[in-house]
């Protein structure tokens, strides 16, 4: 099936490596343009460009994927379905009624619609969570699905674990799903949940609140944003933790400026 591919994050790349090693090897892969990234703020290529570019696919960085130049390419490659993952950017019309388009998302819809499905799954403290394959729709993450499968969330999961094992059931759905074209069904009315997107406050540990809590705000964001609060006066990102004793202990800590080290070895150094 000639496929056209759009993503941007690591997740995606990872997605993208699968769906290029099977019969549907996309003809075509649009992602972001390239962004500031680091303290330095250089110019630095999406990791979907970046896996692109290694896999030797076709690639195309448009500043609107919506806009007359990015839809006129993928026309042009006359693609029999339009896949999205972790793309970044709404996609409007007439681009969603121009190709078929199938839409990978990280939850088991609806629960979890929108932008950090595996972080706010973690945080709520789910025991599962899964992958859900969608027509994207003008609305958000409403579409029909016609796939899905779970997976667990285990208790030593973070972002890192969890979203791995969701990237590869994610390509294993999702070239299921296009050997296979099995019907869609509308989601259900109840149980809709929100997943905003990561903030400033959401990496706050306030620690009025519960021991499992923070522990599952921290292993939410850990390890590619990390949760920050004030330990012996001092601000620090928590990278890990665990509870003894009914409380939180930290395991891994990085001082503002500073490396990441373990918690023991951050008190010497204070000492």
């Amino acid at each position: 099936m000639r496929t056209v591919y759009l993503g941007t994050s690591d997740f995606a790349a990872a997605v993208l490596e699968r769906l290029a090693g099977s019969p549907h090897r996309p003809a075509l892969v649009v992602t972001r343009p390239d962004a500031p990234k680091g303290r330095g703020r250089a110019l630095s290529p999406p990791p979907v460009a970046e896996k692109a570019r290694e896999l030797g696919l076709e690639l195309d960085q448009p500043a609107s994927v919506n806009g007359d130049e990015a839809r006129a390419r993928i026309a042009s490659v006359q693609p029999d379905i339009v896949i999205v993952c972790a793309f970044g950017a709404l996609i409007k019309e007439p681009l969603l009624s121009e190709h078929e388009m199938l839409n990978v998302h990280p939850s088991l819809l609806p629960r979890w619609r929108g932008a950090a499905p595996v972080e706010r799954a973690i945080m709520a403290g789910d025991e599962e969570t899964g992958v859900s394959i969608m027509r994207p729709t003008e609305g958000f993450d409403e579409g029909p699905v016609c796939a899905v499968d779970e997976e667990p969330v285990h208790d030593r999961d973070d972002y890192g674990t969890l979203s791995a094992r969701l990237e590869d059931l994610s390509a294993r759905l999702l070239i299921q799903a296009l050997d296979e074209r099995p019907p869609f069904t509308d989601q259900p009315e109840e149980g809709v949940t929100y997943a905003e997107k990561i903030g400033p406050g959401d990496r706050e540990l306030d620690w009025s609140r519960s021991p499992e809590e923070l522990l599952n705000r921290i292993r939410a964001l850990s390890p590619h944003i990390g949760a920050r609060g004030e330990l012996q006066g001092r601000r620090v990102t928590v990278w890990r933790a665990r509870i003894e004793n009914d409380e939180l202990v930290p395991v891994e800590v990085q001082p503002e400026g500073g490396l990441r080290m373990g918690y023991d070895a951050w008190l010497r150094g204070l000492r």
